[in-house]
């Protein structure tokens, strides 16, 4: 399928963010995240699949050598419980690391996460989201490199997806209300 005919999908409502305006997002992070970590070891780390899209983005905006590393979580009944089905390949003591979300909703997986890492003793550990969904927020995340803060609407498309379907999208969108009924 082509974007034009994706986005004339009957289950997509609007753009929210055109991929120009991700671009844009990604630079404007990767640059503040430059300035912030020249000097360091960073490694950025994100889940997997979902963030894997902004990820290989934004890390080509860092004009430092960082590394990437990769987990994926198994989250059941809201977040209530979370399970480690892939942990990281490498060491992250004494290094900075800086977790790198496509979407903050709720907080509780995220929050899940950063206690594992924390208990890691890395030299530092923070967050980069592309999108902030605070209205659905049950877990306090300190946020230090926000994309956007968005309406609390259900989005697909720049890795984001609605049964497995819509990843590949190159710019983010609503899903119409009724779908998610």
């Amino acid at each position: 399928m082509t974007a034009y005919q994706l986005l004339h999908d009957p289950l997509l409502d609007s753009v929210l963010l055109a991929s120009d305006e991700i671009e844009d997002i990604c630079q404007d992070l990767g640059g503040r995240i430059t300035r912030d970590y020249t000097g360091h070891d960073l490694v950025l780390v994100t889940v997997l699949r979902g963030g894997l899209v902004f990820l290989a983005d934004l890390c080509r905006r860092i004009d430092l050598p960082v590394t990437l590393d990769f987990m994926a979580i198994s989250s059941y009944s809201s977040g209530a419980a979370v399970r480690i089905t892939k942990d990281l390949d490498d060491a992250i003591t004494r290094r900075d690391v800086l977790v790198v979300e496509d979407i903050v909703d709720t907080g509780l997986t995220l929050n899940y996460l950063l206690g594992v890492l924390k208990s890691r003793n890395p030299a530092s550990l923070g967050v980069c989201a592309l999108l902030d969904r605070d209205a659905r927020r049950l877990a306090d995340i300190p946020i230090a490199y926000r994309g956007l803060k968005m309406p609390d609407r259900f989005v697909v498309g720049y890795g984001l997806d609605l049964g497995g379907r819509y990843r590949n999208l190159p710019y983010i969108a609503t899903v119409r209300d009724e779908v998610m009924g």
